[in-house]
Parts: structure tokens; C-alpha cells; sequence
């Protein structure tokens, strides 16, 4: 890794923090200029104070938001590639899902949620699990079918050439192509995935998640925690999109040399 590179990635990490400390710093004194009551901002020191105090429930919190949008994650990312691929491979079926998946992903969460949950147990969180399932797969299906149409057409009719099966095409030319935006689409679900699964949690189902710790905290003027808890949720969904940059990073190393360039 050059010099440039390494500046150029000191710089992308520096400015963001440098930002959220101006913010928080300015926040922190807005609210004690203008007096603001408790109940409508808070300061960031009470919120980190009601943090370290609660941090136990914080954690308990954040592994039941997190572990709901992992699972949904994955089965997102699996499902949206499968089916990108078969479309891909029949055009009919393309144009059939294409437009399904669209009309899904417009109707509101809160609807979706609410259905699922009457078709669960009270206490089961697939009801989540799977809302967060099919938010992904929309971001997934469309990141990875645009990537798949867009391989090098002389590519494909060199392995046509040599009698190359529709198999070995999309494993050795159109899989490769469409990684970059597979990793693109990733990059956008994996936060997305974690608001999902915590505004998922304040329509019915167990008590245990963010968005249900959220709601109660408000509800019962524990206004420092309630922040704590949105905190929490903002740091959850920068974990997922941390490791989605790693994976990106370990996994398209010629994604990473066409950059440095």
C-alpha cells in the first residue's frame, strides 16, 4: 500500500471523526446555552453518563437488534443473489420479479411487520428476521442483476466460443463482474438492515430490542436513556457497515487496484 493510498485513507477515517466531535461539541453547548429541558434534547454528557451506567442493558439490547439484522442480512444477500442469477438466466422470470420486488419494497414496513407478526408466536423474532430479509433482498436483487447484464459482451462470446456452458459463463464471467455491485449493495443493506430490525421491534413482538427499549424509555421520561439506546442503534449500523467495508476490502482485491489507480 502506497503513501497515497494511505493518506487517502488516514483522511476518509480523520474527517468523519473530527465532524462528529464538532457536532457533539456544539450540541453539548447549544443545549446548555439555550437551556433546553432534558425532555426535549438532552446533552450528549447526560446520554453518555445514562450509558456507562446502563451499559449492561445497552449490550443485551443491541445483540437481539444485531443478531435479528444478521440473520436477516445473510438470507437477504443469499436470496437477492439466487434469484438475480435465474433471472438473469430467463428473461420472463426477470421481468416477472423485477417489478414484484419493487411493488414489495414500496409498501411500508409497519404494514409488513404487522402482518408477520400475527403469523408467529409472541415471542419469535422471525417476524423481524424476515422483514429485514426482504428489505435486503430488494437492495441485493437489483445491485447484482444490473451487474450481472453488464458483463463484457466480448468476454461472453469468447466463452461461447469455446462451447462454454451458460454454467461456466456465469461462473467465470458474469460472477466476477457482478461482485463490485454485489459489495455495493451490501455496503447500502448492512445499516439499512439494522434500522429495519430495530423499527421493526416497535410493532408488536418481544420486549428485548432497541426499537422496543427505545419506545419505553420515551414512554416512561427516561428521556438520557432512550437516547442511550438510539446511540446504540447508530453504533450497531456503523459496525455492520464497518464490516461490510472489510469484507469488500478482503474479498474484490481487483475492485481495491482499480481504485488505488
Amino acid at each position: 500500500m502506497n503513501t497515497t493510498t494511505l493518506r487517502r485513507n488516514a483522511t476518509n477515517v480523520a474527517v468523519p471523526l473530527v465532524f462528529g466531535v464538532i457536532v457533539l461539541v456544539a450540541w453539548q453547548r447549544f443545549v446548555e446555552w439555550r437551556k433546553i429541558k432534558p425532555f426535549i434534547l438532552p446533552t450528549p454528557s447526560t446520554i453518555w453518563h445514562e450509558a456507562v451506567d446502563k451499559v449492561n442493558l445497552l449490550r443485551a439490547a443491541s445483540f437481539v437488534t444485531g443478531e435479528n439484522a444478521i440473520v436477516g442480512l445473510l438470507l437477504g444477500i443469499i436470496v437477492g443473489t439466487v434469484v438475480a442469477m435465474i433471472a438473469n438466466r430467463f428473461r420472463v422470470l426477470s421481468e416477472l420479479i423485477t417489478p414484484l420486488a419493487a411493488a414489495i419494497s414500496a409498501v411500508p414496513i409497519v404494514v409488513i411487520v404487522s402482518i408477520l407478526n400475527n403469523m408467529f408466536p409472541l415471542g419469535s423474532q422471525v417476524a423481524r428476521r424476515l422483514m429485514v430479509t426482504i428489505i435486503v433482498f430488494f437492495v441485493v436483487f437489483v445491485n447484482v442483476a444490473r451487474g450481472l447484464r453488464q458483463s463484457d459482451p466480448t468476454q461472453v462470446e469468447l466463452m461461447r466460443s469455446y462451447a462454454a456452458s451458460e454454467r461456466d459463463v456465469m461462473r467465470k464471467v458474469r460472477l466476477p463482474n457482478a461482485m463490485p455491485f454485489l459489495f455495493t449493495a451490501i455496503k447500502i443493506a448492512a445499516p439499512i438492515s439494522v434500522t429495519t430490525a430495530f423499527v421493526s421491534e416497535y410493532f408488536g413482538g418481544t420486549q428485548d430490542g432497541l426499537g422496543q427499549k427505545i419506545a419505553s424509555s420515551m414512554s416512561s421520561s427516561k428521556f438520557p436513556l432512550g437516547w442511550a439506546y438510539v446511540g446504540a442503534a447508530c453504533l450497531v449500523g456503523l459496525i455492520f457497515f464497518a464490516a461490510a467495508n472489510i469484507l469488500e476490502f478482503l474479498a474484490v482485491p481487483w475492485q481495491r487496484r482499480r481504485d488505488s489507480r
